[in-house]
């Protein structure tokens, strides 16, 4: 179906700032005005955005967040029919990266209505930038599962990937999380706890996952976080002494792997036999 067939509506992602309004761009504030349709993840702050940024909004303004998502796209997408400009805006960054704005994509490039961008801050790469990670090749997972067995099991799938990892992440779960990739990254993998970026408390902690462990554990972070993860390294790490291996697969069993997992996990880190681990721990 073509677009002219179907109208002449279009979806616009708006980017909105992570926390300082001087990051607003001016075709950020052309787009909020000139919008028949502002689908806002949460309308209140939309409602102070548009005051600090002095707009006037003339179109209707409609709620649009993860619980809605799903039965509102269709109503969008009539909208589109009418010929709206509908634009879609977060909370901060961009939408559809772990916002909402995917479903709506996808509606609309199905039904052959164009979607573009008035791009903006991204929590993602500006935590990437900041890190003093490598951030020529990285992979983007989101949030990680909340439960604690479900985000080890996430963890360890995530164990050997070579490239730099970013994760959005609840301040009270941070802590958590952070020890659970000292269990099943190694206490020596280097990370970056990014919170509250671009606003007035922004704070970037760089350091192993243990120093940080400690450092969310004693200091109970508060904002929102984006969490940095060095890749795996290239070549199994030197092989530890007998002893080290030992606590190394007890401390992946207390963080609730079975022996079975944590002795390959534990193998495959070093490049060593699964059958000689397993001998070493039942030794």
């Amino acid at each position: 179906m073509s677009r002219e067939e179907v109208g002449v509506g279009r979806v616009v992602l708006a980017g909105a700032p992570l926390g300082n309004i001087g990051d607003a761009s001016s075709r950020l504030r052309e787009v909020l005005a000139a919008a028949d349709v502002i689908a806002a993840e949460d309308t209140r702050r939309l409602g102070r955005l548009v005051k600090d940024l002095e707009v006037t909004l003339t179109g209707k303004v409609v709620s649009y967040f993860e619980g809605n998502e799903e039965w509102r796209t269709p109503d969008l997408v009539n909208e589109l029919a009418a010929g709206a400009t509908v634009v879609v805006i977060t909370d901060g960054g961009m939408p559809s990266v772990s916002d909402p704005g995917y479903r709506l994509v996808r509606a609309a490039l199905d039904a052959g209505y164009p979607v573009t961008a008035a791009p903006g801050p991204s929590a993602v790469t500006t935590a990437l930038a900041l890190s003093g990670l490598p951030s020529d090749r990285f992979v983007f997972e989101g949030f990680l599962p909340r439960t604690g067995s479900n985000r080890r099991s996430r963890l360890k799938e995530l164990a050997g990937e070579p490239r730099t990892l970013v994760f959005f992440e609840a301040p009270h779960r941070i802590a958590g999380t952070l020890a659970d990739l000292v269990a099943l990254f190694g206490a020596d993998r280097p990370a970056a706890v990014c919170r509250e970026l671009t606003k007035t408390y922004e704070e970037i902690r760089r350091g192993t996952c243990e120093e940080l462990t400690t450092w969310a554990t004693e200091g109970e972070p508060r904002g929102e976080i984006t969490l940095v993860v060095g890749g795996a390294p290239d070549r199994p790490a030197e092989r530890p002494a007998d002893d080290e291996l030992r606590a190394a697969v007890a401390a992946r069993e207390a963080a609730g792997e079975s022996r079975r997992d944590a002795i390959q996990t534990i193998a495959d880190q070093y490049g060593l036999k699964k059958r000689d681990v397993y001998t070493l721990v039942h030794s």
